[in-house]
């Protein structure tokens, strides 16, 4: 009797664990529903994949106007900044023809007079060192 009641457990077991077909006519359109679902899932995917390529391409686009502009701005200011250097590269050029001009003409005002009034053949005095009294000159209280 134990034998009998364990076949119907397992009987019992094997008919709960069993999934039921439907007929063979009744497939067809569950099969036409299924490809409808999976065709409508994919069309589904389809535009939101299209959705991020437009959100992406907008912020792409974005992001490059935004970089156009700020590279507008950098070229106007580095054509700025190149003028400025021009134009204090002239004023220094001017400067340094102006001081070397005033050289020339402190070197023939004052050093030709002196060599030409100078009669004892002394030479020239050309440093600071030479104009300065020395340690051992004292001057002369009068």
């Amino acid at each position: 009797m134990n034998s009998h009641v364990a076949m119907n457990t397992r009987v019992s077991d094997t008919s709960e664990a069993v999934i039921q077909f439907p007929a063979t006519r009744n497939t067809v359109p569950d099969e036409a529903n299924l490809l409808d679902r999976a065709g409508q899932t994919i069309l589904g995917l389809l535009h939101q994949a299209a959705d991020a390529a437009d959100e992406n391409s907008k912020r792409a686009l974005d992001i490059a106007q935004k970089l156009s502009l700020e590279l507008k701005t950098a070229e106007d200011r580095i054509k700025d900044l190149e003028a400025d250097v021009r134009h204090h590269q002239d004023r220094a050029e001017r400067a340094e023809k102006w001081l070397y001009q005033i050289s020339v003409e402190i070197e023939e005002i004052f050093f030709a007079a002196a060599d030409n009034h100078r009669t004892d053949g002394s030479p020239r005095k050309t440093s600071p060192r030479d104009y300065a009294p020395r340690n051992n000159q004292r001057w002369a209280r009068s």
